[in-house]
């Protein structure tokens, strides 16, 4: 298949690249760069089943040909980011999302949107299955991602229900792996990073609030799963062991070994108290749920992030010329 994904040099888009192109597929990969990493895709440059295109989806893309599929993964997604950047954030998940569903049916092609636990908000039911309608803050600080994402989802709908486009929507819970940003803001990285700069590790909180933790490849696996079906409702892609903070950043001292302190700032606004996916229309519709453990996945990234600092790469911007093959 030809395969345009969109966030291509972020965390997850880099990731689902490689598996596109392992599995065969050509991929034109987009990006505005803003905080996706050429680094990511440093492992891609000679491939000639992978391009890249430096564009932003709040404009119209330049590119040519039909695509079987249009993967939409780009859009702020840490704390820090959507926060710093919320006109940015909201324009990317709606005019992006229009965009980008005008080119899949234009080309004849399926949809899928990577949406977010962030839509069910500060939930109200526990665990969250995708019948439930969420508790999001229409102008709190965090409205620029839980509702651009909102929003993002009811227009995918409304072009399946207009134009009749297969659409896929995976809602995305707490994923962490190798190749988040250093400076991502998410608890993952940040207690990670930490602990290996010797630094604080820092809770806000009294670190009760809980998280369901989902390693990367399981996170792939399940994306990978949904493109194989037919079905237009959401599906939550997540991990669903539940992990306070403060055993999340004991975990992580004690998987690194660093003699790093806890410290504990007050909690941001809307922080959400609990989260956790009820995955029972994934295990239904796609035979799939998580297989790596939060221990072996920690380890993995641990070592992604140690191999990392020693080739002097963490956070870096890969200088590299794109063949023109897009």
């Amino acid at each position: 298949m030809r395969v345009l994904l969109t966030g291509a040099a972020g965390f997850l888009g880099s990731h689902l690249a490689d598996r596109l192109v392992a599995a065969g597929h050509d991929v034109v990969g987009v990006d505005n760069l803003s905080s996706g990493r050429l680094t990511n895709l440093r492992q891609l440059v000679e491939v000639p089943t992978f391009s890249f295109v430096q564009a932003d989806v709040c404009e119209p893309l330049d590119v040519e040909g039909s695509f079987e599929w249009v993967l939409h993964f780009a859009s702020p997604a840490s704390p820090p980011q959507f926060l710093a950047w919320p006109v940015q954030t909201l324009r990317t998940n709606g005019e992006g999302t229009r965009h980008l569903l005008d080119l899949a049916r234009d080309r004849g092609a399926h949809f899928l949107l990577a949406s977010t636990s962030e839509v069910y908000g500060d939930p109200l039911e526990h665990p969250q299955a995708e019948s439930y309608w969420g508790n999001v803050h229409p102008t709190g600080p965090r409205s620029s991602y839980d509702e651009g994402k909102r929003y993002a989802e009811a227009m995918a709908t409304a072009f399946h229900t207009a134009h009749g486009l297969p659409i896929r929507i995976c809602r995305i819970f707490n994923t962490y792996g190798p190749r988040m940003r250093p400076d991502d803001g998410r608890v993952v990285s940040n207690f990670v990073i930490q602990a290996l700069r010797g630094e604080p590790l820092t809770i806000y909180g009294d670190g009760s609030r809980t998280r369901s933790f989902t390693y990367v490849d399981d996170l792939i696996d399940g994306v990978m799963s949904l493109m194989a079906v037919e079905t237009f409702e959401p599906v939550n892609l997540g991990n669903p062991n539940e992990f306070t903070i403060l055993e999340l950043a004991r975990t992580v001292l004690r998987l690194t070994g660093s003699a790093s302190t806890i410290v504990h700032r007050p909690l941001p606004e809307d922080d959400p108290a609990r989260r956790r996916p009820d995955i029972g229309r994934a295990r239904q519709l796609l035979g799939w749920q998580p297989r790596i453990g939060l221990e072996e996945g920690l380890r993995r990234m641990i070592d992604a992030y140690r191999a990392d600092e020693l080739d002097g790469r963490a956070g870096d911007h890969l200088e590299a010329t794109w063949p023109a093959r897009a």
